[in-house]
């Protein structure tokens, strides 16, 4: 079992409880020091076998630990479960030519996402920023320059990432002010979160993982999206830091199929 399967399994609530200790780090996310969002280039074959998808159940809401009851200041791993809503994060963007063949087909489905975005990138691509927005999705704050391990940031730099991706986001914008802060690769620590409710946002972490930014293959993304979601869920994916065409493509065939057994898309 991998230390964020034990993270999750204790609940958002025991692993927050510590929140007040400044030593105390969490590194529950899929991206860790060293990791690269490049990814090394890996077999693309159309997935042969698509995995049935666990319908939800009207009235019944899966026993999570912790899910949507996070402690207060803490990170947020699932939706407050009802019946049928999950969430789709879309993190590293925006990239032109990523950014809006995921805006295409998101309108296509009629699916509202989130979009965790990179404050440098925001100044970069400020039209794409104005797309994300106009087209209804919420966008939230990912760190200016997406340093791998932010806990091993000083205050000063924690906060400097933190508002320069806000000025950024909200320049591009022209005037949204994030309300969400996600930490690269899920590392928080009580710093990280401090600096995050000074500027006023929740933190945003995820419960569905198919690391789509190391390119693992299509079929292995729409597999870990189709057997892991259930009520709740909130799916990370990509649309920037590298060759997205996995992630798309697996998108594609994922996101009909949780429509299809009756899922519905929210946001946090």
């Amino acid at each position: 079992m991998t230390r964020r399967s034990v993270l999750l399994a204790l609940g958002g609530a025991s692993l927050l409880a510590a929140c007040g200790n400044d030593t105390t780090q969490w590194h529950a996310g899929g991206e860790l020091p060293g990791d690269s969002h490049s990814g090394e280039a890996s077999a693309d074959p159309t997935p042969s076998v698509i995995p049935s998808v666990a319908p939800p159940t009207p009235g019944h809401c899966p026993a999570i630990p912790g899910a949507g009851t996070p402690r207060r200041g803490g990170p947020q791993y699932y939706l407050p479960c009802k019946d049928t809503q999950i969430a789709l994060t879309v993190d590293d963007g925006p990239d032109p030519q990523y950014t809006p063949r995921m805006l295409a087909l998101l309108a296509k489905h009629d699916i509202r996402a989130t979009f965790c975005m990179i404050g440098r990138a925001a100044a970069a691509h400020p039209d794409l920023v104005k797309q994300v927005v106009a087209a209804g999705h919420h966008v939230a704050n990912h760190t200016y320059t997406h340093p791998l391990d932010l806990t091993k940031q000083s205050a000063a730099q924690i906060r400097a990432e933190l508002h320069r991706a806000t000025d950024a986001i909200s320049t591009a914008s022209g005037g949204h002010q994030p309300t969400l802060f996600r930490a690269p690769g899920g590392a928080w620590s009580s710093a990280v979160l401090s600096e995050c409710g000074t500027l006023g946002m929740r933190p945003l972490d995820w419960s569905v993982d198919p690391r789509d930014w190391s390119r693992p293959g299509v079929q292995h993304i729409v597999d870990t999206i189709l057997t892991r979601t259930r009520p709740g869920a909130i799916i990370l994916e990509h649309d920037g830091g590298g060759d997205r065409d996995q992630t798309l493509s697996a998108l594609t065939i994922a996101l009909p199929r949780l429509l299809d057994a009756g899922y519905t898309f929210a946001q946090p």
